[in-house]
């Protein structure tokens, strides 16, 4: 994919603009008991609430907001495990067109439910390597417009929409944590600190069984994982992004890498101590904290990215071993 031009911080205030009326202002919060767990003061704040239960609206909507119209027209096209499904149907229905998304067929049945929900047509890829190559397919056979989940400065900028708000809410914070899949969501928060507030620190946190960005940092280009196995479904991306990876290696502090018990721990943390409902790819950048996985400065804020949370109870018993 061709690189995008460097985008600033007017591209996020202009993609406010176009959402504002359309999504939730979701709150940070903060948590007495996650701060004495830590040792230093921490906020979360909690996509988790946001309509369609993920920040992926935001980069969806604004993508589709900035289309000419006669390419809303034709519809879009998409794949995802979930969440971007979610956030993509729910935008096509805003606007008024329609969608397909390809899911993979191990997908998580509330999100596949959802997605057919807001009026998209679902197809089904055998795993998620397979989803590339299925969505190319549909796109010509359909002439719909490709949404592509995280290589796309519209997406980029809606997410990075999120460190907005938080920056308004915390002008002071020192630490942004963050789920990484193929790097959308880390590189809208980026590009927004790196220009508010240049002094904090901006780290990534992805699952040791689809570590795709922190392979890509260290390759110098994105890798195709072979092979993906975490319970974070919202950060399995199977490649890092060509554009993202640029954000990243240039305003990113670290991506560190961590196991998936750490991310349930992370989802357990949040349930019974901060009364917040996490999927896992919600709960990384909280599993990673209350690891030592991040370093952190005495008396420094940090603010948790609680990125979704589209989780059944059914499958947060499974993960928590119940």
């Amino acid at each position: 994919m061709t690189t995008i031009a460097r985008l600033t911080i007017d591209d996020v205030r202009a993609a406010a603009q176009r959402l504002s009326g359309h999504i939730y202002r979701t709150p940070v919060i903060s948590s007495a008991a996650v701060d004495e767990a830590s040792g230093y003061r921490v906020f979360f704040k909690c996509e988790s609430l946001q309509r369609a239960g993920s920040f992926k609206i935001r980069g969806a909507l604004n993508k589709l907001l900035s289309l000419a119209p006669a390419e809303r027209a034709r519809g879009v096209v998409a794949f995802s495990s979930g969440n971007h499904a979610q956030g993509v149907a729910l935008a096509a229905r805003i606007v008024g067109t329609t969608a397909i998304i390809c899911m993979p067929t191990d997908a998580p049945k509330l999100k596949v439910e959802a997605t057919r929900g807001y009026g998209a047509e679902i197809v089904f890829a055998p795993d998620l390597t397979k989803l590339t190559a299925l969505v190319a397919e549909l796109q010509e056979r359909s002439g719909a417009y490709y949404l592509h989940p995280f290589d796309d400065a519209a997406m980029i900028t809606g997410h990075g929409t999120i460190a907005l708000e938080v920056l308004e809410d915390l002008p002071d914070a020192d630490v942004f944590v963050v789920g990484v899949g193929g790097g959308g969501l880390i590189s809208g928060v980026a590009t927004v600190v790196a220009a508010k507030r240049p002094g904090a620190r901006i780290v990534g946190v992805e699952p040791t069984g689809a570590a795709g960005m922190r392979r890509a940092l260290d390759a110098g280009k994105p890798v195709r994982l072979e092979r993906i196995d975490t319970i974070a479904d919202g950060l399995a991306s199977p490649i890092a992004g060509t554009t993202t990876l640029e954000i990243v290696r240039r305003l990113v502090a670290d991506v560190v890498v961590i196991d998936d018990d750490l991310i349930a721990e992370g989802m357990r943390f949040l349930a019974q101590r901060a009364r917040l409902v996490a999927e896992p790819a919600g709960a990384a950048a909280t599993g990673a904290l209350l690891a030592g996985k991040i370093p952190v400065r005495p008396g420094e804020r940090v603010v948790a990215i609680v990125s979704g949370g589209n989780v059944d109870l059914a499958r947060m018993a499974q993960i928590f071993g119940a």
